[in-house]
């Protein structure tokens, strides 16, 4: 299913000037983020003035509904809301310890269907023949991407042989970066369960669990609004944040933490052997130019905090090889041990918690913000994920 989010349209979009608004000093006045004009006589305000001045100032602060705030409303998410994660989608890796001898471990979950399964495939036999161990982490780019693989391959500050590639990878095409089959997804697309209306402090229309099935849904999409500078439809697909130009096709989106393929230029689009997390602003400029194939759900410290490369493209310089952090191991989870395998599950962004999250990430009532934003990043609205704990 997916949840859309779509912001209220600015004040410069409301007509202006109109003979209802003439003679009138039209005054913004934010109601909840649903702005109004007012226009307001001197009678009147003197009048309103008197009215709040009869109730004392702490007696309306009392009358307010205490609002949570999105860890809150996480926190309160019933465990019919939190779907697991199954130990198939998770890679664990392992890095050398760092220079205090403390471990580091980050947890990726895979990309599930339909989006990039091929390199999803590639990954999981690269982790199953052990390629992947003892290579290291080789490109660091403040505020864009640490990169991991082989040193020497598509790496502008190497000069060694590239480490010969397992048989049985898939090849992919860049039509494959996106996800066509939207007759297929139209039947877990999720439509208004909650809609702005006049009064509401939400300034967002919310769409959740309200199902839609095939062209009705479908159309009901692309006759909303929504867009950003990147895609006219923001989404969530089970889990994922993804986007749309037109409902004919849908594509994950470059979120930090987001896992992705490193690739040479096209048409090359990349096995796996080199793979990049996200850690800064999101690029969104490389949505459907590189392919997405996970995120990373534990551990990101250890990957965005490392030292920064002084070579091309935030690589390491020959002079820089001993700032390469070691890989150790990358399995895939199902492949470990029981007792060895981490559990996760992630909250559900069909139900009714994700959508109270979501519009209050957009909009922040709780006592420390003093103006809702009004809107939020696709990106900014981050799928909760925790480690369930053993027993749980």
């Amino acid at each position: 299913m997916v949840v859309w989010f779509a912001p209220t349209p600015s004040p410069s979009r409301r007509r202006e000037g109109s003979e209802t608004w003439a003679g009138c000093n039209p005054g913004l006045v934010a109601a909840g983020w649903a702005w109004h004009y007012a226009c307001m006589n001197k009678a009147f305000l003197a009048a309103a003035t008197t009215l709040a001045l009869t109730l004392p100032l702490a007696a309306q602060e009392a009358a307010k509904p205490a609002a949570l705030a999105p860890s809150e409303i996480v926190a309160g998410a019933p465990k019919a809301d939190w779907v697991a994660i199954p130990a198939e989608d998770l890679l664990v890796m392992t890095l050398a310890p760092d220079a205090d001898g403390k471990p580091r471990q980050v947890v990726i979950q895979l990309m599930p269907a339909p989006f990039s399964q091929g390199w999803v495939h590639n990954i999981r036999l690269f982790a199953r023949a052990g390629w992947y161990d003892g290579l290291s982490v080789n490109r660091v780019q403040d505020n864009y991407v640490t990169q991991w693989g082989d040193p020497n391959y598509d790496n502008p500050e190497a000069t060694g042989q590239v480490k010969p590639l397992p048989e049985g990878l898939k090849v992919m095409s860049e039509a494959d970066y996106t996800a066509s089959n939207v007759d297929e997804l139209a039947a877990d697309l999720s439509f208004p369960l909650m809609q702005k209306t006049p009064g509401e402090s939400s300034g967002w229309t919310v769409y959740s669990p309200s199902m839609g099935k095939g062209d009705a849904a479908k159309r009901d999409l692309r006759n909303s609004s929504g867009d950003d500078p990147y895609a006219r439809f923001n989404l969530f697909y089970r889990g994922w944040p993804v986007a749309s130009a037109d409902m004919t096709s849908i594509w994950p989106t470059h979120c930090y933490g987001m896992v992705g393929v490193g690739r040479n230029y096209s048409p090359d689009t990349g096995s796996g052997a080199e793979l990049y997390t996200v850690i800064g602003h999101a690029p969104r400029h490389l949505d459907r130019n590189i392919a997405l194939v996970g995120r990373v759900i534990e551990g990101i410290e250890h990957l965005s905090s490392l030292p920064r490369g002084s070579g091309a493209l935030g690589f390491y310089t020959a002079e820089e090889a001993a700032k390469r952090t070691p890989i150790l191991t990358v399995r895939v989870a199902s492949d470990l041990a029981p007792a060895e395998q981490p559990r996760f599950e992630y909250l559900s962004t069909e139900s009714g918690t994700f959508a109270r999250y979501a519009e209050a990430i957009a909009n922040r009532r709780d006592p420390f913000f003093i103006v809702p934003a009004g809107g939020a990043d696709v990106c900014n609205i981050r799928v909760p994920v925790r480690r369930v704990a053993e027993g749980g």
